[in-house]
């Protein structure tokens, strides 16, 4: 028999390998009861873990429990997929913020109240400049009339069945 290498013992509590486990102990089927939830829920943990641990045999477990070997087992399924689900991997960071409908409104409302506020400036820039480049007009906004033709030189153009009498 040779001996075992340096670093290559037994890791188990009381192994043969002579090497000593550092560290945390590594938590088995207890830690169920230290988790949240019913107490129910903990123990039906505690006892899934223990069959998988193989510290108990399933026929025990469902002894423990008050349950058929059928349910256990669809419990113990449940519970994997579960863990298996929880440990799937995620987007890294914060999940997006996702808003309710009177949030978006609001949203929107004020991004609607930002755009008419900015149409309501470029409106009064522009009253301003009408009235200084606008000089003494008046400031009334109507155009002066056309110099140069008048009314009378164009020839006047009646409609399809209306009569006009000149």
């Amino acid at each position: 028999m040779s001996p075992t290498p340096p670093g290559r013992g037994d890791p188990r509590p009381g192994g043969l390998g002579g090497t000593i486990m550092r560290g945390r102990r590594p938590a088995g089927p207890e830690l169920a009861e230290r988790l949240d939830g019913s107490a129910e829920a903990r123990q039906r943990m505690r006892v899934i873990l223990s069959t998988i641990a193989g510290t108990l045999r399933v026929q025990q477990a469902c002894e423990q429990l008050r349950i058929c070997e059928q349910r256990f087992e669809t419990l113990r399924a449940t519970a994997i997929r579960a863990g298996i689900a929880a440990l799937e991997a995620r987007p890294i960071g914060r999940p997006p913020k996702v808003l309710s409908e009177a949030q978006a409104e609001i949203a929107r409302l004020r991004d609607q109240v930002a755009e008419l506020e900015a149409q309501l400036q470029v409106a009064r820039v522009r009253a301003e400049l009408a009235g200084v480049l606008g000089g003494a007009g008046g400031g009334s906004g109507k155009r002066p009339p056309r110099s140069g033709r008048a009314k009378e030189s164009q020839p006047s153009r009646s409609r399809p069945g209306n009569t006009s009498k000149r």
